[in-house]
């Protein structure tokens, strides 16, 4: 069955603020997308400005993420997905491609962005064997999604978080991690966890274009050390090749050389 649900939260009750950059919108412009503002162009291009590479940056992370659904489906026997924090739709979202290899396969997006509740009818175009719904809610409110997710999803079976550029959101490390902990011990044994992040420490210039974006005044995102984001999997069994600049997880064969870029990510099961 069809599922078209939203779950209406603090985003329901915000506008659209389009005098300020925003970093789901910005993201939308570099990868090609129609769902942003002057202002985000404005701001996209100011970075890119500085460091070309941050379009790179957001292509790969997508193709990382695909990647990464596409093993889970086709090889992990995954059915059910918790992707927190989406953005706006662009292509290849988590719905499109784990449904392509397992139409049964469900989906619960989460988000806060009023803009992206304004775009949830994209996100929740479903097959009829599976099911996809939104939920309106912040990151910093775990119990809250998990409620939530539980309406779509079965929680007591094996279920993939999908986590993709949003825990530099949160300033505080720890807290982040513990948001982390807290989500994945509600999912059973046998599920997955996939983080990527901007990562600190690879690139300096990448370093500057961001840290000049916080100051800004749009919302900041703070670029993670390699290690930081490897903690993000403590207690989970990493799958090979570990955390690694994404274009090198599990590059496909036809695919261009990968490039060492700041942004890294990995891919763990829950023992």
């Amino acid at each position: 069955m069809t599922d078209h649900a939203t779950s209406p939260g603090p985003a329901a009750h915000q506008k659209i603020d389009t005098s300020v950059p925003h970093s789901a919108r910005i993201w939308n412009y570099w990868l090609g997308g129609k769902d942003n503002y002057p202002v985000d162009e404005q701001a996209g291009d100011a970075y890119t400005a500085v460091f070309p590479g941050i379009v790179t940056i957001a292509r790969s992370s997508r193709a990382f993420l695909r990647r990464n659904i596409t093993y889970l489906v086709s090889e992990a026997g995954i059915r059910q997905f918790l992707d927190v924090g989406t953005g706006l739709p662009t292509a290849e979202n988590t719905h499109e491609v784990a449904q392509r290899i397992a139409p049964a396969s469900r989906i619960v997006y989460v988000d806060n962005d009023p803009m992206v509740l304004a775009h949830a009818r994209a996100l929740l175009y479903s097959t009829a064997e599976g099911a996809t719904s939104y939920v309106d809610a912040d990151v910093l409110d775990p119990e809250r999604i998990l409620e939530a997710a539980a309406g779509t999803l079965d929680l007591g079976r094996p279920t993939a978080l999908i986590l993709s550029n949003i825990l530099g959101h949160i300033p505080d490390h720890d807290r982040a991690r513990s948001i982390v902990t807290t989500l994945m011990a509600a999912l059973p044994s046998g599920s997955y966890l996939s983080v990527n992040d901007g990562s600190r420490g690879v690139d300096p210039v990448f370093e500057a274009a961001q840290d000049a974006y916080n100051e800004s005044g749009a919302v900041p995102y703070n670029l993670r050390t390699v290690d930081e984001i490897t903690a993000y999997f403590d207690g989970l069994e990493l799958l090979d090749p570990g955390v690694v600049p994404v274009p090198l997880w599990r590059p496909e064969s036809t695919s261009p050389a990968p490039e060492v870029i700041g942004e890294h990510g990995g891919l763990a099961r829950k023992p």
